[in-house]
């Protein structure tokens, strides 16, 4: 039988809480909100750019 991979990446999440699902899911609530943080410097950064070359995102 073959698991699924993210059930082992879940197990490993609430195992580095010490089993707290709680502090599990806020874990990955931070690290989500930080990648969206990331996601949003990349798009103002193109932006930028394309917008100094005269170029348009669509």
């Amino acid at each position: 039988m073959i698991s699924d991979p993210s059930d082992a990446a879940i197990d490993q999440i609430v195992a580095s809480c010490n089993g707290d699902l709680r502090g599990a899911l806020k874990a990955l609530l931070l690290v989500n909100e930080h990648l969206e943080a990331e996601l949003q410097q990349f798009y103002a950064a193109i932006a930028q750019d394309n917008a100094s070359r005269g170029k348009f995102l669509h």
